[in-house]
């Protein structure tokens, strides 16, 4: 009886060390992730609506439905990047200045002119909070919607560059000129999100030298912005 009541011992302990990964693994799975998302709505713009989203690790997920021709049909776009860790500190650290959007965001003066319609929501498993707003006076608002908007910029650059290298090579250098300025004018954020699309032109020998050098230039600018420098 002894004997029998140890190999059952034996055989629960077993079987205690075979689960104990599955249960770690539907705790880590049912834990909540922080979770910051900016929406913009501007009819009439292109594109007219887009969304970003940021999780607490800085992994972020960029949609829009956009065109890419004056002259063409709405197209869905999706992009991914990890935002850099001073921009991910900066965006949690400006939510809780906003108390994670649970007060009063907007500014409420309907005289301004509209600037399209914002949205700011914020959920962790705990809380869950969502703003609309065209203008905020909370400085903490202020600094999230330059920096989404900035870097809403940047992944619509990556999204024209990808169509214009596939498709209209010419349309590259003038492009990539003016993404070049707003990126040294500050208007620009995370450029290493779209580094992959730089690095297919700068690899490309049949795109020409100086369009090859610039889009060197945005990836070695983005690199430096990430690691802030």
């Amino acid at each position: 009886m002894i004997q029998v009541m140890q190999r059952w011992c034996v055989a629960m302990a077993v079987l205690a060390v075979i689960a104990a990964p599955s249960i770690s693994q539907q705790t880590a799975a049912g834990s909540s992730t922080a979770v910051v998302t900016f929406t913009f709505d501007f009819p009439q713009s292109n594109p007219e609506h887009y969304s970003i989203a940021v999780d607490a690790d800085g992994h972020a997920r960029y949609e829009c439905t956009a065109k890419l021709a004056d002259d063409g049909d709405e197209q869905p776009y999706r992009a991914e990047l990890q935002v850099s860790a001073p921009n991910r500190q900066r965006i949690f650290e400006w939510v809780r200045q906003a108390q994670y959007f649970a007060g009063k965001v907007d500014s409420g003066n309907r005289k301004l002119a509209f600037t399209g319609t914002k949205t700011l929501s914020y959920e962790d498993g705990q809380r869950s909070f969502t703003a609309k707003y065209n203008y905020s006076n909370l400085a903490a608002v202020q600094q999230l919607t330059a920096l989404f908007q900035n870097m809403a910029g940047t992944l619509e650059y990556g999204r024209r560059l990808a169509y214009y290298h596939r498709y209209q090579k010419l349309a590259l250098d003038e492009e990539l000129k003016h993404m070049e300025a707003q990126a040294r004018n500050a208007q620009l954020s995370e450029i290493q999100g779209v580094a992959p699309v730089l690095q297919e032109i700068v690899e490309d020998t049949s795109v020409i030298n100086v369009v090859r050098a610039r889009a060197k230039e945005l990836i070695d600018m983005g690199n430096t912005a990430a690691a802030g420098r």
